[in-house]
């Protein structure tokens, strides 16, 4: 198959998921939490004190464009997983229950090139979910509450341009750390025929990860976790930014990546799947 075909399997892969009423009706509840957060605020009947409810919800009432941000916050330990298990848990898996995944490979499509078009549509849902978080965040914002001046965590203020970049920063920050959960999903989906199995596991373990990055006596573990550095964004809200959290997600990410990915690779190939 030339590079050309591997491009159109791509677009039609994409095409095919973000077509899928199971997609948009996750986009559309991911959408609907910075609307029920801003909403929450808007008609409430007293100030949010710091420190309580999620990181930048006392802010909101101040600026609009803390929705986005705080919407993420909300989302992370459990939305935006449960979204990237389905998509990610369902790639291979879900294929092979409906019995295509055979078909698939009887075209000269090659299942290194099937699992990388599967891993890149399942990356383009993160980034897909993580800005219908952040766009639905600053809309809704800007309409319920006032938008000007944004002051950062380290006690300057920028612009709402320059806070809007940040926010894109931020969202490339969320997609990035979902990287090793998604790569995670991709391997267990070709364990199963079963997609709703691989959904579960991956969910699971998800969650299992920020309990464990939640217990002190474990505390040796915590950097491993590909949930550790989840909420590491924080940085794109100081003057100067800092890349530190980037440098330690983007490296923690990438060796789920490679791990799972070989992985994968491994069980994929091997597989019997055309008997």
């Amino acid at each position: 198959m030339s590079r050309a075909d591997g491009g159109g399997l791509l677009v039609s892969e994409l095409v095919t998921m973000f077509r899928r009423r199971r997609t948009i009706a996750l986009l559309s509840v991911l959408a609907a939490v910075p609307v029920l957060i801003a909403v929450a605020v808007k008609l409430s009947t007293s100030d949010v004190q710091p420190g309580d409810g999620p990181a930048f919800l006392d802010r909101v009432s101040q600026n609009g464009l803390f929705v986005a941000v705080t919407a993420l916050v909300v989302s992370i330990p459990l939305f935006l997983p449960l979204a990237i298990g389905v998509v990610a848990g369902d790639t291979i898996a879900g294929e092979a229950g409906l019995g295509t995944l055979r078909y698939l490979l009887i075209a000269p499509v090659g299942r290194v090139r099937l699992l990388l078009v599967k891993f890149a549509s399942s990356i383009a849902f993160c980034l897909a979910a993580t800005v219908v978080v952040a766009v639905s965040g600053a809309i809704i914002g800007a309409i319920l509450f006032p938008v000007g001046r944004v002051t950062l965590l380290s006690g300057s203020t920028v612009s709402p341009g320059n806070a809007l970049g940040r926010a894109a920063l931020i969202a490339g920050y969320v997609t990035l750390s979902l990287l090793g959960m998604t790569a995670i999903g991709l391997f267990v989906s070709t364990l199963t025929e079963v997609p709703v199995g691989a959904m579960a596991a991956v969910v699971v373990l998800a969650i299992a990860s920020q309990i464990l990055d939640s217990i002190p006596q474990v505390s040796w573990i915590h950097p491993w976790l590909f949930s550790h550095e989840w909420l590491g964004f924080a940085d794109f809200m100081r003057d100067p930014i800092s890349w530190t959290s980037t440098q330690r997600d983007a490296l923690l990410q990438l060796g789920y990546v490679a791990v799972f990915g070989a992985l994968a690779y491994s069980r994929f190939t091997t597989k019997d799947v055309l008997s």
